[in-house]
């Protein structure tokens, strides 16, 4: 398994190993539902964090393993959305991304779930990147 220093998601993943016909077994990676909130949504409401953490679709272990091979960064302007209260990729390690990407950054008090709890800004950076690139 991948762990990114300073990260708190290894010990929330509920790791589920399974096998397919005719192919050896996978695993795929889900949060816990009682660490759900507090490591993935802390800034959404309860209920609605509860319900996310019963419809999450989990992530296949290899993948967080697989070397990416080509990096669209390299080439194309960037934007990123650095949460700086998110648990599971530490704002240092999504700085580090940003400046080699040399990404611009908008720095939000947010939880990986930005996205959920802050759509205002999400939204906001995603229209800008649009302007930009036309």
């Amino acid at each position: 398994m991948v762990y990114v220093p300073g990260s708190t998601l290894g010990t929330a993943l509920d790791p589920v190993t399974y096998s397919l016909p005719g192919s050896t077994g996978t695993t795929d990676l889900y949060i816990r539902a009682d660490a759900f909130r507090h490591q993935f949504a802390a800034d959404v409401p309860a209920g609605q964090a509860a319900l996310m953490a019963a419809t999450q679709r989990p992530i296949a272990q290899r993948a967080l393993q697989e070397p990416a091979t080509v990096a669209a960064w390299r080439e194309k302007p960037s934007w990123d959305v650095v949460t700086t209260e998110d648990l599971n990729i530490p704002e240092a390690v999504q700085l580090f991304m940003a400046q080699r990407a040399h990404a611009h950054v908008t720095e939000v008090a947010a939880s990986h779930s930005v996205a959920v709890s802050r759509p205002g800004i999400v939204s906001h950076v995603i229209e800008e990147a649009a302007r930009a690139t036309r």
